[in-house]
């Protein structure tokens, strides 16, 4: 459609999918190139850049493309009257509102911060993802229907049963992972140290300029994002330390290589031993030598050399060691079953031991990419409609699961 100039029949085609395409062309590890078969040839299908080509006309255009509302109902109606609680303004929340609308209903959000979006607002840099492009997709869900409540944290100003009182008859949670992980080392309460899901929320809201030496420690994109902001804000050095070597860092290697553009000095094979105070604020951070990082079982086991360490001068230290959801009281007086701190749900309806809430996105899967949380909503938005209409919960629905080909078997003699 897009190659025949059909670009609204292009857009069209993509939102029943993903009501975020100009964000994922932003932002998204395109993973459908790298499974590309054409990749086998000469190189993959530019599908990333095509979806942000064709979302670029829409948000330049005179008049957006919004869906259509299809009802699927036999009796003529505007909207459903069932009232549906999404816990969460992220992309797994906003998905499901989204599908949820296309669908009839008027679904409401509840958003803790300012402003909804979540990750994609709050951590996700603005060199990355401009705050306008979202801002517009985020539109067309609420022209669609969509109410999006901020400044609302369900647990705090309104509970579960509050809003079941309200009339609300099913919930879906998605809070994400919002909070950061700091390690178990002397000192880490120190002045100047932080996690870098907290420094970029500051930083997307505006604070933080910083002149000084600034430490990151982390190997992912996250880390990534971290040192990138902290140059981007006229650190005067930025050094970043990961357990990994760069093989098997997870950070991309566009992004490591981006990153060391724009000044960042990356080090490899170190962990993090202790922070440094002077009168109460970090001075330096030491690091200790990393063997290796995983056991023969694959599994999560750092070993290291504890005599060969090294001292770094800095006045900042930034961790991207992990990410984790803030609960707070949001299901406190519900029986919602966990396993660990991973909440338990029906794999293929996303639904928790409480028959009226569901969940998913980072909450569920711990932290991952934007189009994993999206795909997670667009399911939960069919679940949340079976369940509020007392339908079946698992038969007759698409299982969205793929058995990928060997792509290492495939004979291509010849090709147009």
């Amino acid at each position: 459609m897009a190659s025949q100039g059909r670009y609204k029949d292009a857009l069209a085609l993509i939102k029943k999918q993903n009501p975020f395409p100009a964000v994922c062309g932003a932002v998204c590890n395109r993973r459908c190139e790298d499974a590309c078969t054409r990749g086998k040839i000469d190189e993959a299908l530019s599908i990333d850049a095509v979806k942000r080509f064709i979302a670029k006309q829409d948000l330049n255009a005179d008049t957006r493309y919004i869906p259509p509302v299809v009802i699927p109902a036999s009796i003529h109606m505007d909207h459903f009257a069932e009232k549906i609680a999404i816990i969460g303004g992220g992309p797994a929340g906003l998905t499901a509102a989204f599908y949820l609308a296309q669908t009839g209903y008027r679904p409401t959000v509840f958003e803790k911060n300012e402003h909804p979006g979540g990750m994609l607002r709050y951590g996700i840099p603005s060199y990355k993802l401009e705050k306008d492009v979202l801002d517009a997709e985020i539109d067309v869900a609420k022209e669609m229907g969509v109410e999006i409540k901020t400044g609302i944290e369900v647990g705090k100003d309104v509970t579960i049963q509050q809003l079941r009182e309200q009339g609300y008859q099913a919930f879906y949670i998605a809070i994400g992972c919002s909070a950061g992980s700091l390690p178990d080392i002397k000192n880490i309460n120190s002045q100047g140290v932080m996690t870098a899901i907290d420094y970029l929320h500051e930083s997307n809201c505006g604070n933080i300029p910083f002149d000084g030496k600034v430490v990151v420690v982390g190997g992912g994109n996250v880390a990534i994002d971290a040192s990138r902001v902290s140059s981007r804000n006229k650190a005067s050095q930025v050094q970043q330390f990961c357990l990994e070597q760069e093989v098997d860092m997870p950070a991309s290697n566009e992004e490591i290589a981006e990153a060391r553009e724009d000044g960042v000095t990356i080090h490899c094979g170190w962990g993090p031993q202790e922070i440094i105070e002077t009168n109460g604020k970090v001075s330096a951070i030491v690091f200790k030598k990393c063997v290796s990082v995983f056991n023969d079982e694959g599994k999560f086991a750092p070993v290291y050399d504890e005599n060969t360490t090294v001292t770094v001068d800095c006045e900042r230290v930034i961790f991207a060691i992990g990410q984790r959801s803030v609960w707070g009281d949001l299901l406190k007086g519900e029986d919602v079953k966990f396993n660990g701190p991973a909440i338990e749900l029906n794999k293929v309806t996303f639904q928790s031991s409480v028959e009226d809430i569901f969940a998913g996105g980072d909450v569920y899967t711990g932290p991952k990419f934007a189009i994993d949380a999206i795909a997670q909503g667009k399911i939960a938005a069919e679940s949340l409609h079976r369940y509020v209409h007392h339908g079946h919960m698992e038969t007759g629905r698409n299982r969205w699961e793929f058995k990928p080909l060997d792509t290492d078997d495939i004979l291509v003699e010849s090709y147009d």
